[in-house]
């Protein structure tokens, strides 16, 4: 059994960033290329090992059940068609031994609130946060390595990367005692500080490994930034009572919460496509931008 067998991922935000294209579907279907966000971040936590997903959902996510469903209709024709290239890639979507589990996010409280949503399934286990708006590449995948780590460690471990100063403010930064040149142990750990307050400019990226521990310290936090309950500060609480690390991922962050994240991700990712990828670099360079 692998060591982390349970990955959370926090769906139920609105996407309202994306409006009009996130009216009517969620924000984790937006397509980078060919496959929709939440099934780069999926695809991610089943290389780690992990066969148990469990999306925090909230009202009008139909989407994301239907595209881990099996969809009949669709087989079948394919079936019937002869296309057996294209149902191999539908029934990879979600492989046999993978496990889906949907619970429902009541309120927008929080990211806090959307992992503590999720303790009756993980109950005492350790277990991944995977945020979908953050589609990163590695090899080996990020998750995997931070899987690694914690093999090591047996603690919580946050994946971080360094942010210009100007953006400490979007993100929980960290500070701590380096351990190597990739692994930090946490001292403290700010909520979205201005940059004359941030403590380093390591901001934590959205990929967690987090111990049952922090259940409860979120659940004992009273509501941070936003009027919301913080995942930060439930982390930043379980300082006190144990290990935390912080890990500098090898491989690349799209923070496809925002446009221009979004837009590249897609640019890059199409780019190294190995079907699409030559004739997609022919075509930029033809633009002559």
């Amino acid at each position: 059994m692998a060591l982390i067998n349970k990955a959370i991922f926090p769906v139920a935000g609105l996407g309202t960033r994306f409006l009009p294209a996130t009216k009517a579907q969620p924000k984790e279907m937006l397509p980078v290329v060919d496959k929709p966000l939440i099934q780069y971040a999926v695809e991610e936590a089943y290389a780690a090992g992990i066969r148990q997903m469990i999306f925090v959902n909230g009202r009008n996510k139909r989407a994301i059940p239907d595209h881990f469903d099996t969809a009949f209709e669709l087989e079948t024709e394919l079936e019937n068609a002869n296309k057996r290239e294209l149902l191999s890639l539908v029934h990879s979507i979600k492989p046999d031994d993978m496990e889906c589990i949907y619970i429902r996010q009541p309120k927008a409280l929080g990211l806090g609130h959307a992992v503590l949503c999720a303790q009756c399934v993980v109950v005492n286990e350790p277990f991944a946060v995977l945020l979908a708006d953050d589609l990163m590449v590695g090899k080996p995948p990020v998750l995997k390595q931070m899987v690694d780590q914690f093999a090591e460690w047996q603690a919580s471990i946050l994946a971080v990367q360094e942010v210009p100063a100007e953006q400490t403010k979007r993100y929980g930064i960290v500070a701590g005692t380096p351990i190597s040149d990739r692994l930090m142990d946490l001292s403290h750990m700010v909520e979205k500080p201005a940059p004359e307050d941030a403590p380093s400019r390591l901001g934590v990226a959205g990929r967690y490994i987090l111990t049952p521990g922090v259940f409860r310290e979120i659940a004992t936090q009273p509501r941070g930034v936003g009027g919301e309950i913080q995942l930060t500060d439930g982390i930043a609480a379980l300082l006190r009572r144990e290990k935390v690390f912080a890990y500098r991922y090898e491989g690349k962050r799209y923070d496809c919460g925002s446009k221009e994240g979004f837009l590249q991700a897609n640019v890059e990712l199409a780019l190294d496509h190995p079907e699409l990828g030559a004739s997609f670099r022919a075509y930029l360079k033809a633009l002559e931008i």
